[in-house]
């Protein structure tokens, strides 16, 4: 038996650390569990965790290894295996490898589990801060088809298209962003300073203000009023939000707000039937059977609404429905013309290689209408910002030339 030191979440949220007797690693996270506890660090050794920690060190809040870390991580570990080395082995130079302390002692933590007989699925599930449910599907997959290595490939190229596209957004937003932030400056100062000022001015000639004029008034004598109580409303508003969307009520819901946006639903539904696709195609074709093969998929597609409308597939294949047949109740992640192209395939024998097919088309389809998206989206911005600050702009005008009659 050896010691295990522990540091967990209780299910009340608070933190609790000890220690536990366990044979292995996996026996101590099976008695954390069992006594209600979520584990977020454990370690082997004499002195406790609570020692080991320096005063004020909260570094147990942040868990998450960087973006990069976690690109490095997957790339390599899927060359080592494709080279043909061991996981275990594989691990260990990952982890030896890692860039950051972070990384380190994650990578390190999946070693330890993978050593005592755990999955490289299950123990990446065991840290969701970093490893987020689509890539733990993907894993499983790729562990049970027996083509980890080609799975891992393919979660690097989807972290890399994934990191472009976020490179892309972020440049096309710091024109945009910089303009902003000056109108916010500037929109400011004319709110709580020049336009009560002016407003004094103009009631002194006994004339009124114009429709628009007024209602740039009435606007800037809130935000000088209650600018403060807003703000803390505001962050109020979107702490409360923030936590309703981690609970599963509001996940789901926003889930469905996304999937009714004009554009960005069906993009969104596209590339979760492009996971979906890619993924099932790849265990049919690798001897996987079909239903064993849709529950495994289903988890890559990373929307519960849409999770549950394959799930409701599952069922019907289950009964001996074809997959096409199954899958056409779900209009939103599967248009006709898929449901026509895996109908044929179905009938011809080549179901794996017409799903990785599709797959592949579909992406490269999604691939250029992002990058379009990404580039009308500084010119847009520019409008917007544009068409605000000037209705500012002409509301303070139109004063001016009633004025010239007061004066008159």
């Amino acid at each position: 038996m050896a010691v295990f030191q522990y540091r967990a979440l209780a299910t009340d949220g608070t933190l609790t650390e000890g220690v536990v007797d366990a044979g292995g690693r996996q026996e101590a996270y099976r008695h954390l569990e069992e006594r209600g506890l979520k584990p977020v660090g454990l370690k082997e050794g004499a002195q406790t965790l609570l020692a080991e920690r320096r005063p004020l060190d909260l570094t147990w809040r942040k868990k998450k290894v960087s973006y990069r870390a976690l690109e490095n991580f997957t790339r390599q570990l899927s060359s080592l295996l494709a080279a043909g080395i061991p996981l275990s082995r594989a691990l260990q130079i990952v982890s030896r490898e890692a860039s950051t302390p972070m990384a380190r002692e994650q990578w390190k933590e999946i070693y330890d589990q993978v050593i005592d007989g755990a999955s490289l699925a299950d123990s990446m599930a065991r840290l969701p801060q970093t490893f987020p449910a689509v890539y733990v599907a993907m894993v499983q997959a790729g562990e049970t088809g027996g083509f980890l290595d080609v799975v891992l490939g393919q979660i690097a190229e989807f972290q890399a298209r994934e990191k472009e596209l976020r490179s892309q957004v972020i440049s096309a937003l710091i024109y945009p962003a910089i303009l902003l932030t000056l109108a916010i400056g500037v929109l400011t100062f004319l709110m709580l300073f020049f336009i009560p000022r002016f407003k004094i001015i103009f009631a002194g000639f006994g004339g009124s203000l114009p429709l628009l004029t007024q209602i740039i008034v009435k606007i800037s004598e809130v935000v000088s009023k209650y600018g403060l109580f807003v703000v803390l409303a505001a962050a109020v508003a979107g702490f409360v939000m923030r936590q309703w969307l981690r609970s599963q009520q509001g996940r789901r819901a926003w889930e469905q707000f996304v999937l009714r946006l004009p554009v960005i639903g069906p993009l969104n539904a596209r590339f979760a039937m492009t996971r979906f696709c890619r993924m099932l195609g790849t265990l049919v074709g690798s001897g996987v059977s079909l239903i064993h093969a849709l529950r495994v998929a289903r988890e890559s597609i990373g929307n519960q609404t849409l999770v549950d409308a394959v799930s409701d597939s599952i069922e019907r294949v289950k009964q001996g429905d074809g997959l096409a047949a199954s899958l056409s109740d779900c209009r939103t992640l599967f248009p006709g013309s898929v449901i026509e192209m895996i109908t044929v395939a179905e009938e011809t024998g080549r179901l794996d290689q017409e799903l990785v097919r599709i797959a592949a088309a579909t992406d490269s389809d999604l691939d250029r209408q992002l990058r379009m998206a990404v580039s009308l989206a500084e010119p847009l911005l520019l409008f917007l910002m544009a068409g605000f600050i000037g209705t500012i702009f002409v509301g303070m005008v139109l004063p001016i030339f009633s004025l010239q009659e007061y004066i008159k």
